[in-house]
């Protein structure tokens, strides 16, 4: 992909969202910086250990979450096959329901919440072409 088609297609990303945050259905977005960006906590023997990079040995990583006030699963599914940079083959995208976390604390299982929240992931290569 050109300098010129990134444009393009990040021009494209924006206007969408644009459209989504004026109809009530983006309710926050947050682009993440590159998986070699990230520091790895863990819990080992009483204490805090870190380690660099992501944890997951994956080729793909969380590129950005949004979160989207939708009906139901079909509903958030219609809006995020709608983003551009979906189209363009920066994917895949999960979406997964938002979970009721009164619920959780009451020990009931895990209901939806209003909202669902899809991860952006694009694979390494795809960014880089």
């Amino acid at each position: 992909m050109t300098e010129d088609e990134r444009h393009a297609v990040l021009d494209d990303c924006f206007e969408y969202n644009d459209h989504l945050r004026a109809n009530g259905h983006l309710l926050a977005e947050l682009p993440l910086q590159p998986a070699e960006t990230a520091l790895t906590l863990h819990w080992k023997n009483g204490k805090v250990t870190t380690t660099d990079g992501p944890y997951a040995e994956t080729k793909e990583q969380v590129g950005g979450i949004q979160i989207l006030e939708a009906r139901d699963l079909n509903h958030a599914v219609q809006l995020v096959s709608q983003l551009p940079g979906f189209k363009y083959g920066l994917g895949p995208v999960e979406i997964r329901p938002v979970a009721d976390i009164n619920g959780m604390i009451k020990g009931e299982r895990a209901t939806a919440a209003k909202g669902y929240l899809a991860m952006r992931a694009p694979t390494r290569e795809r960014m880089i072409e």
